[in-house]
């Protein structure tokens, strides 16, 4: 089972998908970038916990269609 996300990184990663639908893609390297320059995050560690949980939203998404 891998790790269990918090509400606030839930929160944030679905309103980053929302409104930066374009930007993001299935690549979590490049999704740290996109989530690096439109927020200003406190640390490095939950920057990636957003970009991993986006990206993986976006990969669901791209199964679904």
């Amino acid at each position: 089972m891998g790790r269990i996300k918090t509400r606030l990184v839930k929160a944030i990663s679905i309103d980053m998908v929302e409104t930066h639908r374009d930007e993001l893609t299935t690549d979590f390297e490049k999704n740290k970038e996109v989530i690096g320059s439109k927020l200003d995050v406190p640390s490095k560690k939950i920057k990636n916990i957003i970009a991993g949980y986006a990206t993986r939203m976006k990969k669901a998404e791209q199964k679904e269609n």
